[in-house]
């Protein structure tokens, strides 16, 4: 939520009508106040804020106008204006005595604002809704013109996608496998163990994955003559569990 812009000063610190209260009522001196350090301020608060506050900025330029007039007169008390900078300056305070007033008045409104409504809004007249069939509106040839819209719908075949679910042999099966298959061959090759070239590569991984987890407890021993050549997966002495 969007707060109210409030001027912050040495000498100063609240709402810009504030400030310029205090200066008409005298009780701070304009040439305290840096009006160029306002004006900076209050750009990086237009600049920040999520919309636009069109309101706002016409409030301030107004305010803004009063304080440059005042401090304008405060630093050239001899300046002599033209009849058009006068006529100018006569508008100018014309306005901020309207501005000033309706300000003063706007607090009265919003306590007051409809309590006594002078001019209430007519109720609309209200129509029962009444359902009037033709005769030849009966349950049966509602139900009949249903049946016709949906043979008139066109139909599509869409085709029931079928899955084929296939048993994987897990790890703990394949090791154990390897494990009875080198107690009673003492040397056998993984291509041979795994049937490499005749089952799925799921079964050939599963049983590498298997004979990796034997070597590592030093169950079987592998040895490969050359790179791409077959494996030999030869047996040691198993270790009492």
């Amino acid at each position: 939520m969007e707060t109210e812009y409030r001027v912050k000063m040495a000498v100063f610190e609240g709402p810009l009508e504030l400030l310029l209260h205090l200066i008409e009522k005298r009780k701070l001196l304009i040439n305290d106040v840096s009006l160029a350090a306002v004006a900076d301020d209050y750009m990086e608060y237009v600049k920040n804020s999520e919309k636009f506050p069109v309101g706002e900025v016409a409030n301030f330029i107004l305010i803004a106008s009063a304080l440059i007039l005042i401090k304008s007169r405060s630093l050239l008390p001899a300046l002599q204006l033209t009849e058009e900078e006068e006529g100018s300056i006569e508008d100018l305070q014309r306005r901020l005595r309207e501005y000033k007033r309706i300000k003063e008045l706007s607090v009265h409104v919003k306590e007051r604002f409809g309590r006594n409504i002078m001019f209430a809004r007519s109720q609309s007249a209200y129509m029962e809704p009444v359902f009037s069939p033709d005769e030849s509106m009966s349950v049966a040839n509602i139900f009949s013109a249903m049946k016709g819209v949906l043979k008139k719908l066109p139909q599509k075949e869409i085709p029931l996608p079928k899955i084929i679910v296939r048993k994987v042999v897990s790890l703990q099966e394949m090791i154990e496998r390897l494990a009875e298959r080198m107690q009673s061959s003492l040397a056998v090759s993984f291509q041979e163990f795994s049937g490499m070239g005749r089952k799925e590569k799921i079964s050939v991984v599963v049983g590498f994955l298997a004979m990796l987890e034997l070597v590592k407890l030093g169950i079987i021993a592998v040895r490969q003559e050359e790179n791409f050549k077959s494996i030999e997966m030869e047996s040691r002495e198993v270790p009492e569990s």
